[in-house]
């Protein structure tokens, strides 16, 4: 008698929807108060993700009789980290295309002001701006939101899976 086993994509990309959901909102409140969503207070972010694997890990150990390997809570981690990365990057494209279009200019004027508090050179300056300019188009935002966390994402799931797996014994 063989049992199956859950679907691991449908668990993570249902809590990975739920959570970069949740991550939005708190990104749009975030946006809406004016804080800088670059800052300290915007890397409180990272621990909806880390929730949402968490809970996903736990739900699909749960349908599997209590057992998620190693290489299954990496997976489950990375495709909730990719939901995440997807959903928050067409989120600041809608935010920074139609909600705010001055929003890239205004991230750019305050980078101006911190260079220039360094006593960086206006020649330093302009080269980092144009760098700034070219890599935050809102269409490279999207490709940003996706490699940034699924790199940061899949570091996480290193961490999360190893302390969540439960193996199922060899001779079962």
């Amino acid at each position: 008698m063989t049992e199956t086993q859950p679907s691991l994509s449908s668990v993570a990309l249902k809590y990975g929807l739920m959570g970069a959901l949740a991550s939005v909102v708190f990104t749009a409140i975030l946006l809406i108060a004016g804080v800088n969503v670059s800052g300290w207070i915007g890397s409180l972010g990272y621990l909806i993700l880390i929730a949402f694997m968490v809970i996903a890990m736990k739900e699909y150990k749960k349908q599997n009789h209590g057992y998620m390997s190693y290489g299954q809570g990496l997976g489950i981690g990375t495709l909730v980290a990719l939901a995440f990365g997807v959903l928050g990057g067409v989120f600041m494209y809608i935010y920074t295309s139609f909600v705010d279009p001055n929003y890239t200019a205004t991230m750019m004027d305050k980078q101006r002001i911190e260079l220039e508090e360094k006593g960086m050179s206006d020649e330093q300056i302009e080269q980092a701006i144009a760098i700034g300019e070219s890599v935050s188009s809102p269409v490279m935002m999207i490709v940003w939101s996706i490699v940034g966390y699924l790199v940061i994402g899949f570091l996480i799931s290193l961490i999360v899976s190893a302390v969540m797996k439960n193996n199922r014994p060899e001779f079962e």
